[in-house]
């Protein structure tokens, strides 16, 4: 049971990049899932800012925003035509310098997690 447990709070592929980004400005957050036949109904992906603050969900294939940090509402969108090809990056838009810092995007039930770090410059 205990090997169970801690291999369910481990990713199976865990990546972490640095994006850079403008105050103002728009960035694209990259999360891909390295799955092949994908279905989409079975999947769920969760995006976080510091491991907090809920960014965007995507469950089964669906955008689900009623649950998002007022924050996001109308600046974080994705990509639901690339779903099925595995991308489930998102963009930001309007940058803001409190945007800065870790975002984690979870791939379940694969596991996949990536982190990115956001750096943003300006004024």
């Amino acid at each position: 049971r205990g090997l169970q447990k801690e291999a369910s709070i481990s990713c199976s592929l865990c990546l972490q990049v640095t994006v850079e980004g403008v105050n103002g400005g728009s960035v694209v957050l990259p999360c891909s899932s390295t799955q092949h036949d994908l279905k989409l109904q079975d999947i769920s992906v969760h995006w976080r800012h510091n491991n907090s603050e809920i960014v965007y969900d995507i469950i089964k294939g669906g955008d689900v925003v009623s649950v998002q940090n007022p924050r996001y509402k109308n600046r974080a969108e994705t990509f639901p035509d690339e779903y099925l090809r595995g991308n489930f990056s998102i963009k930001l838009n309007n940058l803001q310098h409190t945007d800065g810092g870790m975002f984690s995007c979870l791939i379940t039930p694969s596991n996949e997690q990536e982190t990115i770090q956001l750096n943003i410059k300006g004024l």
